[in-house]
């Protein structure tokens, strides 16, 4: 395994990041994809066995039972400290008016319970979950600061949303002398690569580490574009269905063009995509999601591929621009 400091920090994390939301109750939630916690610890054994140490859910996954799976099963493989845990806040976790969302209420709240149901004293990364609009960003950063001061988080991570805004967080922030955020989750893979306009030039610049969800685009870099969905997720998941239409002419060719480079270099499709993230620069970790073992395997093996920069070429010249995406979780 590879580590790497978060960002500006001295927060060394191995440079794949085990995405959590793959594991929760599929009763619970709206992710009826998700795997029980019966068939999620194996694949967290496997995680920490092959090094990563750094592992990302949220309090909305599987109306919190990934924190419970997530938390139970690193205490039964792991050290606690050992480990980074990251998590997140604002999405809906109760009906009433104040049950989601980034105002003091709603993180004051959401911290306690996820510390509960992760079973931990301290969370290493608390992000935001998305901006939200109805709530003044100073009133947000201002409670999440309160955390760290606190002892109750250790770092401030944010996820998508447009560069202005992630900017403004920036600035205020440091105006104010309140702990600023370390890192961005975006998200960023070879079928959308918008985030390459302004938000990863914001984010070298300000030292920001980027750990960007979907590094796949929800399996579709990892197989052909004719092929049917391989897993009960790809053909469940509403949102990745918003997220990647089937009509686009030019993220077929994006598709074909990492099958090409992966059968001239001998690897897997999955392989060739998650390398060509790691090269970026200014990614420290690509969030990835295991539902079985070859996925993990295939991760891990990606640490290794060095493309050249005719692959690098190659794998990006059929790319067009997309309209935003996934800035409304």
């Amino acid at each position: 395994m590879q580590y790497a400091n978060l960002g500006a920090t001295g927060l060394k994390v191995s440079r794949i990041c085990l995405g959590c939301m793959t594991y929760g109750e599929p009763k619970a939630g709206t992710h009826e994809w998700s795997l029980p916690e019966a068939d999620s610890r194996p694949l967290i054994k496997d995680a920490v066995e092959a090094g990563i140490n750094f592992f990302d859910t949220a309090n909305v996954y599987s109306a919190g039972t990934s924190e419970e799976i997530v938390g139970r099963a690193l205490k039964d493989f792991a050290r606690r400290e050992e480990v980074v845990i990251a998590t997140k806040v604002n999405g809906p976790m109760r009906p009433d008016a104040n049950g989601r969302g980034l105002s003091r209420k709603a993180i004051v709240t959401e911290v306690e319970n996820s510390l509960r149901r992760l079973g931990v004293d301290y969370i290493d990364l608390y992000q935001i979950h998305r901006w939200d609009p109805q709530t003044p960003i100073e009133e947000t950063l201002e409670a999440m600061n309160d955390l760290v001061r606190s002892g109750k988080v250790l770092y401030l991570g944010a996820s998508s949303m447009f560069a202005w805004q992630f900017s403004k967080a920036l600035h205020l922030a440091g105006e104010r002398g309140w702990s600023r955020f370390v890192s961005m989750q975006n998200h960023l893979n070879l079928i959308y690569r918008e985030e390459e306009r302004e938000m990863l030039p914001l984010c070298r610049d300000q030292g920001i580490g980027v750990i960007p969800w979907s590094p796949l685009a929800r399996g579709r870099l990892a197989r052909p574009w004719a092929e049917e969905p391989a897993t009960f997720r790809e053909k469940t998941d509403i949102f990745g269905g918003t997220l990647y239409a089937r009509t686009r002419d030019a993220d077929k060719a994006v598709i074909d063009a990492v099958g090409g480079v992966a059968e001239r270099l001998g690897k897997v499709r999955s392989q060739v995509a998650l390398a060509w993230l790691l090269q970026k620069p200014g990614v420290t970790a690509p969030i990835v999601g295991v539902g079985k073992p070859a996925h993990l395997q295939d991760a891990v093996a990606a640490l290794d591929i060095r493309l050249s920069a005719e692959d690098v070429a190659a794998l990006e010249a059929p790319y067009q621009p997309h309209a935003p995406q996934g800035l409304a979780g």
